[in-house]
């Protein structure tokens, strides 16, 4: 079995998606070999090193549009069985409609992006997103094999984005890497960054500096309890691509915790590692979330995890007793902490047990691979019986 990856960048700082590419190479089953298709510059430094084959076309990356990308797909589309394409609204998906679509069985991983949590926070590009939705986005999910949703609770919203839609859907969710055996390394990774925390306990916020992250929320929930337990710290690791830490610092300070708020930049290694294994528990009041690999990330490491209700592997995790779940309000994100404070040591480590089970329950990245390549299989042996049904007659 040979498949193909499609998806505009590998850029390791732009989250679920690219990572959730690394983990079905890595975890494909035996004798399923797969290769990357992006519009990456090819001399991208975080492509020199990849452990698959990547080729990278190149592009406009504002329009996420290459001249060479249809060429490319219509060269070398017969040497794959399958084609799985990360990701919407951009030129891809016309690529993938113009070149695979009705010659080779392709399936579209969501990766959230038809939560309607967009159609809420930006309706004036929703309503632009219309005429793509018509003329492209409609016809490719139609004619993909699957569109592919993490957790049933995408699926069931990402009906409500467009009363327009038709698409065969499958449920099949991620997973996360297996931490690091030596840990105490890790953690001496992290403290050298990190150095303020070290032998202090602390909350980990681990993800994008982004206004639809939450942190806002975050910190002010913090600035609320933070009296209740002075030797508390909290850590904001993650890219601040959209500018927001300094009005965030800023704010913290006014509030009077700023010296208790630590902002690493983006975690990476042992040093990611390290921050989940140090930690108290982790914390992520997102307003919107498809899955959540660091929450899963954080779960691996036996830690707790304090999440809002938008984040859609949320109830699952609170049926496992491995979460607190709240809405992704001030109030919400108030409560998750004021509720975390008030667990017994004993109950802190019921729910560290739970999130070890959880993980290897729900979040096997074998095994939901397997899944993923066996929808290829299926229609492989489908069309083969079909043919000799047609040669018999």
């Amino acid at each position: 079995m040979r498949t193909l990856h499609i998806i505009s960048n590998m850029k390791p700082d732009k989250g679920g998606p690219q990572e959730a590419v690394r983990m079905m190479l890595r975890d494909a089953p035996p004798g399923c070999e797969s290769e990357v298709l992006t519009l990456d510059e090819p001399s991208a430094a975080y492509l020199q090193d990849a452990p698959f084959t990547v080729h990278a076309l190149g592009g406009d990356r504002k329009g996420g549009y290459s001249p060479k990308l249809v060429p490319w797909l219509r060269a070398n589309r017969n040497r794959f069985d399958g084609v799985i394409l990360h990701g919407m609204w951009e030129y891809h998906s016309l690529a993938v409609l113009r070149a695979i679509a009705g010659r080779i069985p392709y399936l579209v991983y969501a990766h959230g992006m038809l939560d309607p949590y967009f159609k809420r926070a930006s309706p004036l590009k929703h309503a632009k997103k219309w005429l793509y939705w018509l003329s492209v986005q409609y016809w490719l999910l139609r004619r993909a094999l699957r569109v592919v949703f993490t957790t049933t609770a995408e699926r069931d919203l990402a009906a409500q984005s467009f009363w327009l839609h038709r698409w065969n859907a499958a449920v099949i969710g991620l997973g996360a890497d297996t931490p690091p055996q030596n840990l105490t390394q890790c953690r001496e990774a992290f403290f050298n960054l990190c150095p303020a925390v070290r032998n202090k306990p602390y909350l980990l916020f681990l993800g994008r500096i982004d206004p639809k992250k939450g942190c806002d929320l975050l910190l002010e929930a913090f600035a609320a309890v933070a009296a209740q337990q002075p030797d508390l710290h909290l850590v904001m690791a993650g890219p601040d691509s959209v500018h927001w830490r300094s009005s965030l610092q800023s704010g913290a300070a006014l509030a009077g915790i700023g010296d208790r708020i630590h902002w690493p930049g983006m975690l990476i290694g042992d040093a990611k590692w390290g921050a989940f294994a140090a930690s108290e528990a982790f914390v992520l009041t997102s307003h919107q979330e498809n899955f959540g690999i660091a929450v899963v990330e954080a779960l691996a490491c036996g830690k707790p995890v304090l999440i809002t209700k938008p984040i859609n592997i949320a109830d699952d995790l609170a049926v496992d007793g491995c979460a607190l779940v709240e809405p992704d309000t001030p109030a919400g994100a108030k409560q998750l902490l004021v509720r975390w404070l008030a667990l017994s040591p004993s109950e802190r480590t019921a729910m560290s047990t739970r999130a070890l089970t959880t993980v290897a329950t729900r979040y096997d990245m074998r095994k939901n691979t397997s899944a993923l390549i066996a929808l290829f299989a299926a229609s492989a042996a489908q069309r083969t019986g079909t043919l000799a049904e047609v040669h018999e007659a």
